[in-house]
């Protein structure tokens, strides 16, 4: 049975190796589109967006909902610079 301060229930870490690669995978996904959703989030001027998508983590798809369903921009604008329209 665990016991808090029990440092028994780290030992089976290590049966999570084989998934390293997919979770890394995951956080690299989640982290470009969060990025990128706060990213025009903030430059609109958008702060309840910016805030739950800050907060709520979904495997990027609120964000990439956000990006393309309500910034309604296109994949070209993605990475642009300059200022989108609201």
């Amino acid at each position: 049975m665990h016991q808090w301060g029990d440092n028994s229930y780290f030992i089976n870490l290590p049966l999570l190796a084989p998934f390293a690669g997919l979770l890394l995978i995951l956080a690299l996904w989640t982290l470009f589109w969060k990025g990128l959703a706060l990213w025009h989030a903030g430059r609109r001027a958008q702060p309840w967006w910016f805030v739950i998508m800050l907060v709520v983590n979904t495997l990027g798809i609120l964000e990439i909902i956000y990006l393309f369903g309500v910034a309604k921009l296109q994949f070209g604008e993605l990475f642009s610079k300059r200022e989108h329209r609201h």
